[in-house]
Formats: C-alpha cells, structure tokens, sequence
C-alpha cells in the first residue's frame, strides 16, 4: 500500500500563492504517476495536474495552466503544487492520488487518495 499526506492549505487572498505538498510512504517504488484533484462544494472532483513518478509527463488542466506548476522531490518522495495567481474559482478540497491507469485526467486511474487539503481564496 501507499499512504499520502498532503499539507500546506489555507486561506489566501486573490492574487496570492500557496504551495501544496504531498508526501507519499509505502511501496513509492510501485507508483506510476501522481495526480493532484479538487472538489468544490456541490461539484465533482476535477483533475488539476499530473507528474510521472521519474519527473516527467507532466500535464494541466486547462484552468490552471500557466498559473499552477508541478514538481517532485524524489529524495523526499514528494510532490508539489506550486499555486500562483489564485482566484475565488480555485476554492477546494485538494487530493493527490496516485495513478495506476493509463488515462491521466480520470479518477478511475488512481488507486491511493491522501485526505485532502482545504484551499480558500478569498475576494
């Protein structure tokens, strides 16, 4: 198994950053990939952002390309998410999982969810 812990959520005014982190433990050497989601409220997880596991294949969803970046500590089996220029919209739970399938944007691909981290961007 995998376990994930994510950190660094909070409150941040629009305009601001905030960078998520995601720590893995366990069988990491069985991970192919890490995927980071959000869910709003009264709405269904979405996909923000992919990072092959070796660093590579990196992918966005297209409201946050340009203001999200993803990157990876390989020494500390983590992965982040750098978040720049963040609007009301960016408001969510944020989940890195990691992903077993080959379809990078679906959550059928992940197996191993972390418990999330609340992001809120106030106006």
């Amino acid at each position: 198994q995998v376990q994930l812990v994510e950190s660094g959520g909070g409150s941040v005014q629009a305009g601001g950053s905030l960078r998520l982190s995601c720590a893995a433990s366990g069988r990491t050497f069985s991970i192919y990939g890490m995927g980071w989601f959000r869910q709003a409220p009264g709405k269904e997880r979405e996909f923000v952002g992919h990072i092959s596991w070796s660093g590579g294949n990196i992918y966005y969803a297209d409201s946050v390309k340009d203001r999200f970046t993803i990157s990876r500590d390989k020494a500390k089996n983590t992965v982040y998410l750098q978040m720049n220029s963040v609007t009301p919209e960016d408001t969510a739970v944020y989940y890195c999982a990691t992903r077993r399938g080959t379809n990078v944007r679906s959550t059928d691909s992940y197996d191993y969810w972390g418990q999330g981290t609340q992001v809120t961007v106030s106006s």
